[in-house]
């Protein structure tokens, strides 16, 4: 048994949303987020100036608007990113919170261009 080589320990802890791959010739692909269904080109565009709508609004004084819109914003995102698109309730939700907010959409040309791709 003075042949035998020692074999390295090896601990592999929580690997949940991971991606990786063993050995000489292992390959890995991940695609974590990766929607089910392709986006349309409207989606795709809402999904960019939803975006563009969050990046702006830290550029505003917060308030409870602003902080209740930048939610549903968030969970629209979420939502395309995951299913490719959101649905008619979320959206709803986001024109409502865009018309509350109705002066944001005069001064963010990023909250125009979300209001505009909701057929406002």
């Amino acid at each position: 048994m003075a042949d035998e080589q020692p074999q390295p320990h090896v601990t592999i802890g929580d690997v949940s949303g991971s991606t990786f791959a063993i050995g000489s010739h292992a390959r890995a692909e991940s695609h974590h987020g990766t929607p089910s269904t392709p986006r349309d080109d409207h989606t795709e565009q809402l999904l960019v100036a939803v975006r563009q709508l969050r990046a702006d609004l830290v550029r505003v004084r917060a308030s409870e608007e602003t902080a209740g819109l930048d939610e549903a914003l968030a969970d629209t995102e979420v939502e395309i990113v995951r299913a490719g698109s959101a649905d008619e309730r979320r959206l709803r939700r986001l024109r409502e919170l865009l018309t509350d907010a109705a002066s944001l959409t005069t001064v963010l040309s990023s909250a125009g261009a979300v209001a505009g791709l909701l057929g406002m």
